[in-house]
């Protein structure tokens, strides 16, 4: 079949994906959805009791919010999806997605390089073909090919590729002869599969991030009250902070991170030396906010009596964007014995179960690895070889500046890269910016100053957290929408008075371009 030609090629159709689209409608977009339903992670990556961390008010577009969004509850994944079906239909964004169309290989056709001879990054849309994209059809299997001025890709680092832990020889999930899956094949699963698989077996999860604790806990609950019922064990390799809701001492949570006030104590990228001298002086006091959360999580939760208290500032976990809600009830089953938690950094499968470094072993029916996903691999398996070497840096980040234009990739954007607390309206925000590169309402700079700040947040990362590998912004989150709020030449002082841009937590409805300023 003859290529099909098209503006502008959007990768998926998660939350960013639907954002990117809403934003560029204009082009009349083409997205690729390797499903047969939007919602990404939230459909395909989710179990049956998997929330939000966050309340309704924290996770919404600025110019659709909740219709309930004064409801306190974390809504459940089910509920998630169906306001990103309402997004979608009120839109009217369905109309340029094809479902069951897996991209599986993108070659580059231009000759012209990124940033070609004068060193800026070229037009977005130049009028002419410059990526080739070959989509197959899942239930056919046939390929049509795709020829694309741009591209967004949106297909994010979590889910479709299990991230495994190496074993020594003969001694990986081969030796073991129980069950052993990654937790994106339990989340394929059934109701009634998961509850069969679990129940009255001798279980191992694998982890002990926001997946595999709510693991645990379902693990918990299926065998509770069952007399043959037998305990979760959860192999914990790194300890991170967990919080059991947004409240420390009765003060809520935004108070300390997600308002301009808060924020002014974190270094923040190209910051001036006056900035980088009153960071300097107020950072015992930044310390003493972490100290501060510390105190109320270990007087909380019982993280010392079961060994959970990490050795790491706080701060480190949420600069890197790793704090996870704990479940009220995780604790509750630790108790009584249906939740055991075993430290160890090394293990391996025997035919029984798993071995552990110190040596010891323990009998499993069913092994669960809630081991990440493997975000590069997804990218590179698409990729042409001549970019995948610009994909990410040594560190392990993604060099993205404004966390969506990659300096040395031509006519691609990507878009649910860089985290933050809230994900989708870091997705949103950045979908708007893009749409008016692409409409040429704003320039980039050079690309050696692209490049320049990019590098300094990556730095500034490494000085903030030794989990730096994650692109995250969380602590200086308003100060890099301010950025692209001036490039896009708005006002990025968003609040109607000064003691609300002080004291006042941003959100995606400052955002909202309808709002008068």
């Amino acid at each position: 079949m003859a290529p099909i030609l098209s503006k502008i090629a959007i990768v998926g159709a998660g939350v960013s994906g639907i954002a990117a689209a809403k934003q560029l409608s204009h082009h009349q977009p083409v997205v690729f959805e390797a499903t047969d339903c939007i919602g990404g992670v939230w459909k395909h990556c989710s179990y049956r009791s998997t929330k939000l961390q966050s309340p309704r008010c924290d996770y919404e577009f600025a110019d659709f919010p909740w219709p309930n969004r004064e409801n306190a509850d974390f809504p459940s994944h089910l509920e998630i999806l169906e306001y990103l079906d309402s997004y979608a239909s009120h839109f009217d964004l369905r109309r340029f997605i094809r479902f069951n169309s897996k991209v599986v290989a993108i070659r580059f056709i231009s000759d012209v390089s990124a940033n070609g001879d004068s060193g800026e990054y070229g037009v977005l849309l130049p009028g002419r073909p410059v990526w080739e994209i070959s989509v197959m059809d899942t239930e056919s299997g046939t390929i049509q090919l795709y020829k694309v001025e741009m591209v967004v890709m949106c297909i994010g680092k979590y889910g479709d590729i299990a991230r495994l832990p190496e074993f020594p020889s003969g001694r990986g999930p081969e030796k073991f002869a129980g069950k052993v899956m990654h937790s994106l094949d339990y989340c394929k699963l059934g109701k009634e599969e998961a509850r069969e698989l679990v129940k009255g077996k001798r279980v191992a999860v694998i982890g002990y991030k926001k997946s595999a604790i709510d693991l645990a806990v379902e693990c918990a609950e299926t065998n509770e009250g069952e007399e043959e019922g037998k305990s979760c064990t959860m192999v914990v390799r790194g300890l991170h902070w967990t919080v059991p809701h947004y409240w420390v001492w009765g003060l809520p949570f935004f108070f300390f991170f997600s308002t301009r006030s808060s924020q002014f104590l974190h270094e923040r990228p190209n910051q001036t030396f006056l900035k980088t001298l009153i960071c300097l002086l107020l950072s015992p006091i930044k310390q003493g906010v972490s100290k501060f959360i510390e105190s109320y999580l270990t007087w909380k939760m019982p993280l010392e009596k079961y060994g959970l208290k990490p050795e790491h500032p706080f701060l480190e976990d949420y600069a890197s964007c790793q704090m996870a809600i704990m479940p009220e009830t995780f604790f509750r089953h630790a108790d009584e014995g249906k939740i055991v938690i075993k430290k160890a950094s090394k293990w391996c499968f025997w035919n029984g179960g798993i071995e552990f470094d110190d040596g010891s072993r323990s009998e499993f029916d069913v092994v669960i690895m809630a081991t990440g996903f493997d975000g590069k691999k997804k990218l590179n398996d698409i990729f042409p070889p001549q970019f995948r070497t610009f994909l990410h840096y040594p560190s392990g980040m993604m060099p993205l500046y404004r966390g969506t234009i990659n300096p040395m990739i031509p006519n691609m954007a990507f878009v649910g890269y860089l985290e933050s607390v809230a994900n989708l309206h870091t997705a949103e925000i950045r979908s708007i910016w893009l749409a008016r590169l692409v409409d040429e309402k704003l320039k980039l700079p050079e690309t050696r100053k692209m490049v320049e700040q990019i590098n300094e947040e990556m730095e500034v990362m490494k000085r903030t957290t030794r989990f730096y590998k994650r692109h995250c912004i969380s602590t200086y989150s308003i100060n890099h929408s301010d950025q692209m709020c001036e490039e896009m030449g708005w006002n990025p002082w968003r609040k109607n008075t000064w003691f609300s841009e002080a004291f006042s937590p941003y959100g995606s409805q400052d955002y909202n371009k309808t709002t008068t300023k």
